[in-house]
């Protein structure tokens, strides 16, 4: 039988107290500036620009999601019916996440960016489409991966200055992750031929 041995903390001689009245009076005095208290440490302008880069990123990813799930019966038989379900419940999880995205701008002070005419030039990923189910889940795939190490950057450069915003983003992250995987998926069940 292992036995595991408990180093004890070493104790702190630190004690917690909060100044409830100044915090009081900055709520007051500062409450144009919403959910920003005086205790952010963020680039407000720097992470505004990358929550509505990664909106247009989000957007989309909704639009190449709903194309693929339209056409992928069509394009793929009896296997496009088998992920038509799927790609419609990614552009549904794509959505909420650009909603979840542009809800955050709004609590910093910005304006969230639903521009069309600019979305694919501020969208980390590209909206392609292709002719055949493989090169559509392909696509996917490649964008999803392209999200994930686009929002990993991110947590990494937010850290513990806006933990709000890295927390969006490493919930988003997981479940960009999960999409990658049931695509990687995807693709190494599909005939060759589709």
């Amino acid at each position: 039988m292992a036995t595991t041995t408990v180093t004890p903390r070493e104790p702190t001689n630190r004690t917690f107290s909060l100044d409830l009245e100044g915090i009081k009076q900055r709520a007051r005095t500062h409450m144009n500036e919403g959910a920003v208290t005086p205790g952010y440490q963020g680039d407000r302008e720097t992470i505004i620009k990358l929550l509505n880069d990664s909106l247009a990123t989000e957007l989309v990813c909704v639009l190449r999601y709903r194309n693929h799930h339209f056409m992928s019966a069509s394009l793929g038989g009896i296997a496009g019916h088998a992920v038509t379900g799927e790609l419609l419940q990614h552009s549904q999880e794509e959505l909420a996440h650009a909603d979840r995205l542009a809800q955050r701008i709004t609590q910093l002070g910005g304006l969230p960016d639903f521009a069309p005419n600019t979305l694919t030039a501020r969208s980390h990923a590209d909206y392609a489409i292709s002719g055949s189910l493989r090169g559509m889940l392909t696509e996917d795939l490649v964008a999803e991966r392209i999200a994930i190490e686009s929002y990993s950057a991110i947590i990494a450069f937010v850290g513990e200055k806006d933990p709000t915003t890295r927390r969006l983003f490493e919930e988003i992250l997981a479940q960009e992750e999960e999409h990658a995987d049931e695509l990687s998926d995807f693709l190494k069940r599909l005939p060759l031929d589709v």
